[in-house]
């Protein structure tokens, strides 16, 4: 038990060196003067070097990591709390909620700037209340798989929604506009961006912290949860609304990047085991650092910007697919 606990210490550690080295070589990462790293000394010579690095390398870098947290943190809270290994922030009806909020911004927002991230954040917390209410109508099944059944039928009212919208969309304009958005990506984070975000994730993840050790009792069913001090259906709920406020705020900045919350937390165990109170901080760093080495491909590999939910659902499946078909090896 002693040698696991160290195990798991290091591997948290090393976790932990690895995100503060991507993060290192990402503020430096990029196209200019030329492909490669940038030289730090250029910015006390180069204005132009300086303005990229603080205006646009530094607030991408932070939206980047507040992304793969936000996202890790809530599919770890989203599988424990709801019992299902495949759940990710999507299945609520968060996703398809904002990416329906979004596309009627486009449509119809008038242009405004803050008109897209603002709609799209609030479609996905309708989302989430349609879900849940809808849950509690269903007639069969238990509380955990009437949320999920919801969530899939919210998901796909929101789909079909937004092919109504695409289909009204200008092919010229908007409708590009619309597929681009869907398909993720932090071109337009800066410092704007960072303010909007960071602090409602930051009050999210810290509550969701506070309360990590008692997220593995909601793994339980309710009669067991509720003899051990919980009150399982209160506290799922406010679990789960943390959760999807943080990614609400990051979705309606960077889009709908998938795959994070769902092959993060899976990883996460691996190295930490199934209790929440450990895994969970070396989800969000994972997931940190996971979407930032994405995103680095995104912005660096060729000479135009591709979208990082592309790059993260291909990294992500390839990755669990050899998570799911590695052999465990037993610890003695």
């Amino acid at each position: 038990m002693v040698l696991e606990s160290k195990r798991r210490c290091r591997s948290r550690g090393l976790v932990a060196l690895l995100l503060i080295l991507i993060t290192a070589l990402s503020l430096l990462w990029g196209r200019y003067p030329a492909p490669g790293l940038l030289n730090p000394f250029l910015l006390e010579t180069d204005p132009v070097a300086r303005a990229l690095f603080f205006n646009i390398r530094i607030p991408r870098v932070v939206t980047a990591l507040v992304l793969g947290a936000a996202l890790s943190a809530a599919g770890t809270v989203l599988q424990t709390v709801l019992a299902n290994p495949l759940v990710e922030p999507g299945l609520l009806g968060v996703s398809q909620g904002a990416a329906f909020g979004a596309a009627l911004a486009i449509l119809f927002g008038g242009g405004a700037f803050w008109s897209v991230p603002l709609t799209a954040a609030a479609f996905g917390l309708i989302g989430l209340a349609l879900s849940w209410n809808l849950a509690r109508r269903i007639r069969y099944g238990g509380a955990i798989l009437r949320l999920v059944l919801a969530g899939v039928v919210v998901s796909a009212l929101f789909s079909s929604g937004l092919g109504v919208l695409k289909s009204l969309a200008d092919p010229l304009s908007e409708l590009p506009e619309i597929t681009f958005w869907m398909m993720g990506g932090l071109s337009a984070a800066g410092w704007e961006a960072v303010v909007r975000t960071v602090p409602v994730v930051a009050v999210c993840l810290a509550l969701i912290s506070l309360v990590r050790w008692r997220i593995n009792l909601h793994a339980l069913d309710d009669r067991s949860a509720f003899a051990l001090g919980s009150d399982p259906g209160r506290e799922r709920l406010i679990l789960v609304v943390l959760a999807v406020i943080a990614v609400a705020a990051v979705t309606a900045v960077a889009g709908i990047v998938s795959w994070v919350g769902l092959l993060i937390p899976h990883l996460s165990r691996k190295l930490e085991g199934a209790d929440t109170a450990r895994n969970l901080p070396t989800a969000m760093m994972l997931g940190a650092a996971f979407v930032l080495i994405c995103d680095d491909i995104a912005r660096g590999l060729l000479t135009g910007e591709i979208p990082l939910g592309l790059l993260t659902a291909l990294g992500g499946a390839v990755l669990f697919a050899v998570l799911m078909t590695r052999r465990e090896r037993s610890v003695a």
